[in-house]
C-alpha cells in the first residue's frame, strides 16, 4: 500500500501534460466530437457558448460536434453548419469563450470544406461511422469499380485526397482526421479492418498531420461495447503524429493506455457530456454523474445539456 506522501506526488497518466507542436496541453482528456442536435436551423446557438465552455479547461482540448460544409453534407435536422459567413459568425463566440478559459477547439467536419475562414484553432475531418469519407474506405459499401474502389489503396485515395486538400488550405500541424476502421457504424463494415486501419495510419504520415483519431475495435456498434482481440496499438506504432484513442473509456482505461504508450491523449464522449468538469473528477477520483441517453438528441437548449452539475457548484 502506498502511503500518503507517495500518492501525492503520483500523477495520472491522464493529467500529465503534452505537448503538440503548436499547443501545450495541460492534461490528456480530450472532450470527443458529440453531436447534439441543439443547433436550429444548422446554426450554432448561444447556448452552445456554456456548453463548451463549461467542459472547457486551461490547457484542455476539445473537440467540436460534426459541422456539415453543404447543405446536401447534412444528415441531421439541427446538426451545426459552416458552409455559410452566417454560420462560421454564430460559431465565433462560442470559440471565444473556450479561448478565454485557455482551452485549444477544433471543428469536426463531416467532409472537407470552409477549413480556412473560420475561428476554431485547427479541423479534425470526420473519416468514420459510416458517413462520406467512411463509406470510401470500407469494402463493405465501395462498390466502385474505377480509381476510388476496389483495392485498399483505391478505397483510402480520395480520403486522403481530402486530408491533402486540407492541409494545403490551413496548415498540416492544424489537422486531425478521425477513423474507425474496425466499426459498422450505419452498415458500412470492413472485411479486414486490420489493414485499412494500417494503411491508413502509414499513409497520413506523408502529409504531416497534427494527429490521427481513432476508435477502439471495442466499439464494433455505436454505444455498445464488445470483447475483442483487436487492438489500435499497429496503427499507433505506425503513425508518426499524436494518436488519440476514443471508444468506451473509464479513468482506470485512459491511465492504463497512455501509461502503456497505447495512445497519447483519450477523448471522453459521454462521460464528458455528463461531467462537465471530468478531468478535475479524474484527479479526485471523484464519483462521476450517470449520463441519461434519453436526453442526448433533444432539442432542449438546457435539460441533458448544461445541467449536469459540477462537484464545485461555482465552477
Amino acid at each position: 500500500m502506498t502511503t500518503s506522501e507517495e500518492n501525492m506526488d503520483f500523477i495520472p497518466a491522464l493529467l500529465a501534460p503534452y505537448k503538440m507542436p503548436n499547443f501545450s496541453l495541460s492534461h490528456r482528456i480530450v472532450l470527443a466530437p458529440m453531436s447534439r442536435l441543439r443547433s436550429y436551423n444548422f446554426l450554432a446557438q448561444p447556448h452552445a457558448i456554456l456548453y463548451y465552455s463549461q467542459r472547457t479547461t486551461q490547457g484542455g482540448f476539445l473537440i467540436g460536434e460534426a459541422s456539415g460544409v453543404s447543405e446536401t453534407a447534412q444528415g441531421y435536422q439541427n446538426t451545426s453548419g459552416i458552409w455559410t459567413q452566417q454560420q462560421v459568425e454564430a460559431w465565433k463566440p462560442i470559440v471565444d469563450a473556450v479561448h478565454k478559459k485557455g482551452g485549444i477547439f477544433f471543428c469536426q467536419l463531416w467532409h472537407a470544406g470552409r477549413a480556412s475562414d473560420n475561428c476554431f484553432d485547427g479541423v479534425e475531418i470526420h473519416g468514420a461511422n459510416g458517413y462520406l469519407i467512411d463509406q470510401f474506405l470500407k469494402d463493405q459499401v465501395n462498390d466502385r469499380t474505377v480509381e476510388y474502389g476496389g483495392s485498399l489503396e483505391n478505397r483510402c485515395r480520395f480520403p486522403l485526397q481530402v486530408v491533402e486538400a486540407v492541409a494545403d488550405e490551413i496548415g498540416a500541424d492544424r489537422v486531425g482526421i478521425r477513423l474507425s476502421p474496425f466499426a459498422d457504424y450505419n452498415d458500412c463494415a470492413d472485411s479486414n479492418p486490420e489493414a485499412l486501419g494500417l494503411y491508413m495510419a502509414q499513409s497520413l504520415n506523408k502529409y504531416g498531420i497534427l494527429y490521427c483519431h481513432m476508435i477502439e475495435p471495442r466499439m464494433i456498434t455505436q454505444f455498445e461495447s464488445q470483447k475483442t482481440k483487436n487492438s489500435l496499438l499497429p496503427m499507433r506504432k505506425a503513425f508518426k503524429g499524436t494518436f488519440i484513442v476514443a471508444g468506451g473509456y473509464n479513468r482506470e482505461e485512459g491511465n492504463e493506455v497512455v501509461a502503456k504508450g497505447g495512445a497519447d491523449l483519450v477523448a471522453f464522449g459521454r462521460l464528458f457530456l455528463a461531467n462537465p468538469d471530468l478531468p478535475r473528477r479524474f484527479e479526485l477520483n471523484a464519483v462521476l454523474n450517470k449520463y441519461d441517453r434519453n436526453t442526448f438528441y433533444t432539442q432542449n437548449p438546457v435539460v441533458g445539456y448544461t445541467d449536469y452539475p459540477f462537484l464545485d457548484p461555482t465552477p
